[in-house]
């Protein structure tokens, strides 16, 4: 029914400020891991994602839904903010106003919604959710993963600073691919339009 269930309500109704903090960080310590993981991850979201189930979800690179997933950052209605980077990756992802209302109205809202505004690629019937993310995934291994993981890490840090460190950035890593065997590969048989390509991640 969940994607995630989420955090344990009656043990945050006693937290004091202290105690509340430290879970905050130890959160965002765990999501920060998984947002800067090499390869991409891929969410798909069946059922309720909400709180910190939409915080993981946005913690990760592609997000996929099922047309019964609910998603909602519900914090307020509970007294307290979002507290494992809702505040921050939701803004990121839809924009500032869409996030504000969202985030301060506590609203929950379906997959069509989350289509919309950007917070997942695409929706699918239930039974065809996870055959699509595999196939997703899939189709993301058949490239080189030096270019997959490079590009990766390129955008994640790059959303965080300025376009001139940014495009610096991207530039780095362009320099990386060049030099690899995979290059060589994939744009040999670009050249003599062969389909199949044997990358060997060098």
């Amino acid at each position: 029914r969940s994607f995630v269930a989420g955090a344990d309500i009656s043990e945050m109704k006693e937290f004091s400020s202290i105690e509340g903090k430290k879970f905050s960080v130890f959160g965002n310590d765990i999501f920060l891991r998984l947002e800067n993981m090499a390869k991409p991850v891929i969410a798909a979201v069946n059922g309720f994602c909400l709180g910190g189930g939409n915080e993981l979800a946005m913690s990760c690179d592609i997000r996929l839904a099922s047309q019964k997933a609910k998603f909602g950052q519900p914090e307020v209605g509970l007294g307290i903010t979002p507290g494992f980077g809702g505040t921050q990756r939701l803004p990121r992802i839809v924009g500032m106003s869409k996030a504000m209302e969202l985030t301060l109205t506590g609203r929950i809202f379906d997959a069509n919604t989350a289509k919309e505004i950007g917070l997942v690629s695409e929706v699918y019937p239930p039974e065809e959710l996870l055959p699509k993310a595999i196939a997703l995934a899939e189709e993301i291994m058949a490239n080189a993963q030096i270019a997959v993981k490079q590009s990766k890490r390129v955008m994640r840090m790059g959303i965080h600073t300025d376009i001139y460190t940014a495009v610096a950035l991207e530039a780095d890593a362009f320099g990386v691919c060049c030099g690899t065997e995979d290059k060589v590969e994939g744009m040999g048989a670009f050249l003599e339009k062969r389909p199949q390509k044997n990358f060997k991640n060098i």
